[in-house]
């Protein structure tokens, strides 16, 4: 079984860091992993801590009288140097409930009010994002929006647009654009199923 033998920590940053492992492959072979890490100490990695708590949050938000279109943001990453379609997002603050972190990131990047559902926990439990560089774990939180989309809420650091799509708008994103990786796989929901929260349980989107 592979060992990990002792943690560095590379750098000191208020929202991610990076740490290197000193570890042992499976035949027995030294090696060093690096780990980017929302955790600001080595203590606070998930290897010490064994918990699952959200670090962030992406919404899945309807909107439209309708309940027919969905939120999107257009936001500029600078690991890639370009845009990249994706849900809202964001981390939650130290004792902050995961479902109030949406509804602020949500007013933050969109200006626009967030209204979570409540869905069986299996749904929005924590899961990994990247595993194979990240410890990072994330929730999905589901609801509806409304209200005025406003840039004002953004952060210097952020270049977003709120991107409110139909059906026909996420099938040419789809084709065309980049997207992240689990915002694709949701839109399919979106894009196939005529209630896209159907698969959560609930029967109706007017929620």
């Amino acid at each position: 079984m592979p060992e990990i033998k002792k943690i560095r920590k590379l750098t000191d940053n208020p929202h991610l860091n990076l740490y290197q492992l000193d570890a042992k492959n499976r035949k027995g072979r030294e090696f060093h992993y690096y780990v980017a890490s929302r955790a600001k100490t080595m203590e606070q990695m998930k290897i010490h801590t064994r918990d699952e708590k959200p670090d962030g949050v992406l919404i899945y938000s309807l909107a439209g009288k309708n309940r027919d279109r969905i939120v999107l943001v257009r936001q500029y990453r600078y690991s890639i140097d370009d845009y990249i379609y994706e849900f809202p997002a964001g981390l939650v603050d130290d004792g902050e409930e995961f479902h109030d972190a949406a509804v602020r990131e949500m007013r933050e990047e969109t200006g626009l009010v967030f209204h979570p559902l409540k869905v069986d926990a299996m749904y929005q439990r924590p899961f990994f994002t990247t595993i194979g560089m990240t410890d990072e774990c994330c929730s999905m939180v589901y609801g509806y929006a409304d209200g005025t989309v406003s840039e004002d809420g953004q952060e210097d650091t952020e270049e977003i647009h709120t991107v409110i799509a139909d059906r026909e708008e996420v099938r040419r994103i789809l084709k065309e654009e980049r997207v992240a990786l689990p915002t694709a796989y949701m839109l399919l929901h979106f894009l196939n199923d005529q209630n896209p929260f159907a698969f959560l349980g609930i029967t109706g989107q007017k929620g």
